[in-house]
């Protein structure tokens, strides 16, 4: 566990920590991870997919069907994870089988087809009521359910400890979403209007035009989705983007 904890701590990627986290799940019997977290969940949905950073390592087929096609927002787990937090065995989809609907369903389908049918899923402790993280592990082809539960009852406590550290760890880093895709002057125009700057001000400072200030912000505000430049300073600051030590 601490030499666990060490290398997750100790790196500066988040491929490598999902490199480290991946290969300690498959020591436990889960060889295949999605890791999940949004900061902008409203009441009634996850948010765009596009501001949902997402890790897996799953096959490729399975994710073009799963994340592509955007089923995961009617996965049964996903149904439990919205309301709670902590850890909690498929077998819940079993008990609970009378409140899928059709979308449900096809999720269930899709998971039978590619073995995607035994596995515990953690939905994590946030302090924003726009934020959740949510990790589903699944279990190696061959172990049914009732093994998985047994696995749990004996690691449980260890596993959901080293899952709850690798969120802590990748959500302090720089978050990837396919909107999070801004160059380094867009970030840094924005650091500046998050110091209160004017876009003549901002110009002066970088010896550019208020013209090409507004470029880059209204570049950036698009990239983003948002509206205005205080919308996108607070989203790139959700997504540690901007103010970041040697331009992470």
């Amino acid at each position: 566990m601490l030499q666990y904890i060490t290398s997750i701590c100790r790196s500066e990627s988040m491929d490598d920590i999902w490199d480290v986290h991946c290969e300690k799940m498959e020591s436990f019997g889960f060889d295949r991870l999605i890791y999940g977290f949004t900061h902008f969940m409203t009441s009634n949905s996850i948010g765009p997919r596009e501001d949902v950073m997402t890790l897996s390592s799953h096959d490729p087929e399975y994710m073009e069907h799963y994340y592509g096609l955007e089923l995961y927002r009617s996965s049964p787990m996903l149904l439990w994870a919205a309301e709670n937090t902590g850890a909690c065995s498929w077998s819940w989809i079993r008990d609970n089988l009378g409140m899928m609907n059709e979308s449900n369903r096809k999720v269930m389908e899709l998971n039978r087809k590619m073995e995607v049918t035994a596995g515990y899923t953690l939905s994590f402790q946030e302090t924003s009521r726009r934020s959740k993280g949510v990790i589903a592990l699944t279990a190696k082809r061959g172990l049914s359910q009732d093994d998985v539960d047994a696995i749990w009852q004996e690691h449980g406590n260890e596993i959901e400890a080293m899952n709850n550290v690798t969120h802590l760890k990748i959500i302090s880093l720089p978050l990837s979403t396919e909107r999070a895709r801004l160059s380094k002057r867009q970030r840094e125009v924005l650091e500046w209007v998050g110091d209160g700057k004017t876009n003549q001000d901002i110009a002066t400072i970088l010896g550019v035009t208020p013209a090409t200030v507004e470029k880059h912000l209204r570049i950036a505000r698009d990239k983003l989705g948002v509206d205005t430049s205080a919308q996108a300073v607070l989203k790139v600051s959700f997504l540690n983007q901007i103010f970041t030590p040697d331009d992470t």
